[in-house]
């Protein structure tokens, strides 16, 4: 299964990954820690992105895709994958589907984890206190849910509009969250 998680940061995107990893056996993808790993290993993409990020620049699309395309020539992710964090906006919707559809590989599903932002800013003031994280303040997390709101939300549309994206509610209990994903994505399997 080609899966693309979609949500507010603090809508759980990163918890259910790792739970779906371990459920579909696919590798969990997260572009920021495949960004973190390119740059440690010191490839031609991760050196381009280690300039970039020097700078304090965004990497480009045309980086992470880069990225993106030589992960999904690994050998592992045959069965399918799990995307944390990308596409992030209409323009990554669009170069990801035509990377998939280059390698001859058939995206399956997207899902959107909605929370309600409240919850979400409540969320993340538990683990800023919890964690110690200084980038989860309030005001923060209202302007990262506001360019979230203008700039990745459009994306839940796009995949909509080729009637690839199922929503699911994102408030509950880890499990019942969990259960929630996997009727989505094989409404005739039971989680055990």
């Amino acid at each position: 299964m080609r899966l693309v998680l979609l949500g507010a940061p603090g809508s759980g995107k990163g918890t259910q990954a790792v739970r779906l990893k371990e459920y579909l056996q696919v590798p969990h993808i997260s572009t920021g820690d495949l960004l973190r790993a390119e740059v440690a290993a010191g490839s031609p993409l991760g050196l381009q992105a280690k300039e970039v990020m020097a700078r304090g620049d965004l990497v480009s699309d045309e980086i992470l895709l880069g990225m993106l395309k030589e992960r999904f020539s690994r050998e592992d992710t045959r069965a399918g994958f799990i995307l944390d964090g990308y596409p992030r906006n209409l323009a990554q919707a669009a170069a990801l589907d035509q990377l998939l559809a280059g390698l001859g590989q058939k995206f399956d599903a997207a899902v959107q984890l909605v929370v309600d932002n409240e919850q979400i800013i409540e969320r993340l003031a538990g683990r800023a206190k919890a964690e110690g994280r200084a980038d989860d303040t309030p005001e923060s997390v209202r302007h990262r849910l506001s360019v979230y709101d203008e700039k990745t939300a459009p994306v839940a549309d796009f995949y909509r509009q080729h009637g690839q994206l199922t929503v699911v509610n994102g408030v509950g209990a880890l499990d019942e969250v969990f259960a929630r994903i996997i009727e989505a994505i094989h409404p005739d399997h039971e989680v055990g």
